[in-house]
């Protein structure tokens, strides 16, 4: 099935990545590594729209529910560890499928990050701080100014890491990107999924619906209970804030769904500019509009020619 190249399914938040996955297990004895960096974090399900225990059962999902909020996960982190999921899917027999839409998870494992220089601790250690005390926007501002590259998308985490590496090492994070770049752990064969916006707009909405529906304020205020960082690494992605600003008093409850559809969006935007510009040529673009089996049959199809 395709010798040593692994298939790797990107698209934005909400179009239905899972389910495309999901409908593949019907062709192929899979076992699915998630790509996303917001599924790494525990007790965040409804949130970071989990794979449910059901869709579990019928599929083994790795890298998922690795720390808990207010963690660091980073990219690098994540390309070692699917790449050693991924080498033991293949000892049992089965297709690994990388899934998920967060773009530098996908980039560290197919094309590789760089080699970091030595970093002093304790000055590490200062800079967090710092950036820990530091809200969204002000980071982001930073980190504009420290890295000219930086584009602004993602997390807190993402921007406090442009501030670190800009200090730490004297020279910004998009210039390690460039010349000290290391070699990706597999050969990636990328599919990406799109459909009109219009129509992922709608799927942002229900999505936001059903989050709301299921009790993602009530998941959010458990983490919260447990000790979770307001703003920490997993607390600041699309939907846990807006929860949050709702049970601060910040943000009327009737105007949630609204708040992280409207976030959603945003993101979303982001990340089909990114995989527009950084997957590279190669890539097998698939119409999502169509039913999960039908798309997971033409990925199918796709893949058989490569392997021929």
């Amino acid at each position: 099935m395709g010798g040593a190249r692994t298939p790797i399914l990107v698209g934005p938040t909400g179009i239905g990545k899972t389910a495309v996955a999901l409908a593949l297990a019907a062709i192929w004895p899979i076992e699915i590594v998630s790509a996303d960096s917001r599924q790494v974090y525990r007790g965040l399900d409804i949130a970071t729209a989990k794979p449910t225990p059901r869709e579990r059962q019928r599929v083994v999902h790795h890298l998922i529910d690795l720390v808990r909020p207010g963690e660091r996960y980073s990219a690098g982190r994540f390309a070692l560890e699917a790449a050693q999921v991924i080498s033991s899917i293949r000892q049992r027999g089965n297709l690994p499928v990388v899934v998920g839409g967060t773009g530098l998870y996908v980039k560290a494992l197919a094309h590789g990050l760089f080699a970091e220089p030595p970093l002093d601790r304790p000055r590490r250690d200062q800079t967090t701080t710092v950036t820990d005390g530091m809200d969204h926007p002000t980071l982001v501002r930073w980190a504009t100014r420290l890295d000219p590259g930086f584009a602004g998308g993602g997390g807190r985490q993402r921007a406090a890491r442009a501030i670190e590496i800009a200090l730490l090492t004297g020279r910004p994070l998009s210039w390690w990107q460039r010349t000290a770049a290391v070699q990706g752990s597999v050969d990636p064969w990328i599919v990406r999924l799109t459909v009109p916006r219009p129509v992922l707009h709608q799927r942002i909405l229900a999505r936001a619906e059903e989050m709301v529906r299921r009790g993602l304020l009530e998941e959010v205020a458990t983490a919260l209970a447990e000790g979770a960082p307001t703003a920490g690494p997993g607390m600041d992605g699309v939907g846990v804030r807006e929860a949050v600003a709702v049970l601060h008093g910040q943000l009327a409850r009737e105007a949630l769904v609204d708040a992280i559809a409207t976030s959603t969006r945003q993101y979303a935007k982001r990340q089909e500019t990114w995989f527009r510009h950084q997957l590279g040529d190669d890539v097998l673009t698939l119409d999502a509009t169509r039913p999960p089996d039908q798309i997971a049959a033409a990925l199918a199809a796709a893949w058989e020619r490569i392997a021929a």
